[in-house]
């Protein structure tokens, strides 16, 4: 990850400004993401020490710990990284910590809420360039998959999948950001459904969600076509999730609370009498991880910031027919929503 270390200090400090509200002097982060935050250091095993005045002590193995040297961190080699850092008071994450940690390391330590997290939320000027990147990358491996008539039918939904996360490395993708999704015919019915062996025939929906990843952050995009000429029933569907996603894009901003977000889009589909076949949560945060706070639904809290990747992705999900589902990544601004995905949105009939 490209970033400027000094972007890293200034992120630990933002973090020890948080300390004296949950009284503590430090926390001991052991999230591996949130480390990598922190410091710059991507591992599997490595913690970090941050104290209430700023300062830091950073502690991972020996396969790592030659990759220390060029942070802005003090390191220490460990290969208990959480013993070696707590001490009794100290704070942990409470979300990451395991309860079999917690009770061998003996210290009186104190739970913490997500507090690594929330400083993620707000993405700053080059991680925000990085999920430019990612996103643009999944733009055109979608394009070249589409151009040279990898959608077809005959085609399988996993050759599809690797075709497409082939292409993103193909392009600089450091691998695809998740699990791709590929759903033909009556596998669209299934939000997640795991790309198999069957064809893709003619006359189906096919959706497609997939991302990539590049030096750390994750790029999110659905786009749901059709083989051949659709179906009343087929339009009819895809153009009302077209309509709730423009919705929810133009109800983010800075401000906006997550739940009216939501409603936003799931009110034009709750109108056409689809509310039961929108099963999930309009969207999710993008970062360092492909799902993170915050989280656009019913039943979540909060208000959303400037500078916050998000995801605006509703559905209808009509069991043993098919489905639809339109997603885009983009970034809180006032005004207008920044959009990071600009494949079209219009029905691809392919």
């Amino acid at each position: 990850m490209s970033i400027d270390p000094q972007r890293h200090a200034e992120r630990r400090a933002r973090l020890a400004q948080a300390l004296p509200a949950h009284e503590v002097e430090a926390v001991l982060v052991t999230s591996a993401v949130n480390v990598r935050y922190l410091t710059g250091l991507e591992s599997s095993n490595a913690a970090v020490l941050v104290r209430a005045d700023g300062s830091a002590l950073l502690a991972t193995d020996n396969r790592y710990i030659d990759k220390t040297r060029g942070l802005d961190v003090a390191a220490v080699e460990a290969s208990d990284v959480a013993a070696a850092l707590a001490a009794p008071g100290m704070g942990i994450e409470a979300t990451h910590m395991s309860v079999a940690t917690f009770n061998r390391l003996g210290a009186d330590l104190v739970p913490l809420p997500p507090l690594v997290e929330r400083l993620r939320t707000v993405k700053d000027p080059e991680e925000l360039d990085l999920l430019r990147t990612a996103c643009a990358i999944g733009d055109e491996a979608f394009a070249a998959v589409c151009r040279e008539g990898g959608i077809r039918p005959g085609t399988t939904e996993r050759r599809i999948a690797r075709l497409v996360e082939a292409r993103m490395i193909d392009l600089g993708a450091d691998g695809p950001a998740f699990e791709s999704i590929v759903a033909a015919g009556e596998n669209g019915a299934i939000p997640h459904h795991t790309p198999d062996e069957r064809p893709l025939r003619a006359g189906d929906l096919v959706t497609l969600d997939f991302g990539a990843l590049y030096q750390g952050y994750h790029s999110d995009m659905t786009r749901t076509v059709c083989l051949g000429e659709p179906a009343a029933w087929q339009r009819e569907i895809y153009d009302l999730v077209a309509a709730a996603q423009r919705a929810g894009r133009q109800a983010l901003a800075p401000g906006a609370g997550a739940k009216e977000v939501d409603a936003a889009a799931r009110s034009v589909i709750e109108a056409a009498g689809h509310g039961g076949h929108f099963r999930h949560g309009l969207g999710h945060g993008v970062g360092l991880e492909i799902h993170e706070d915050p989280f656009l639904g019913p039943s979540r809290t909060g208000k959303l910031e400037d500078r916050v990747p998000i995801t605006v992705e509703p559905g209808i999900y009509l069991p043993g027919q098919g489905g639809v589902r339109i997603e885009d990544t983009l970034v809180t601004r006032e005004g207008e929503p920044e959009l990071l995905t600009k494949t079209t949105k219009e029905l691809l009939v392919l």
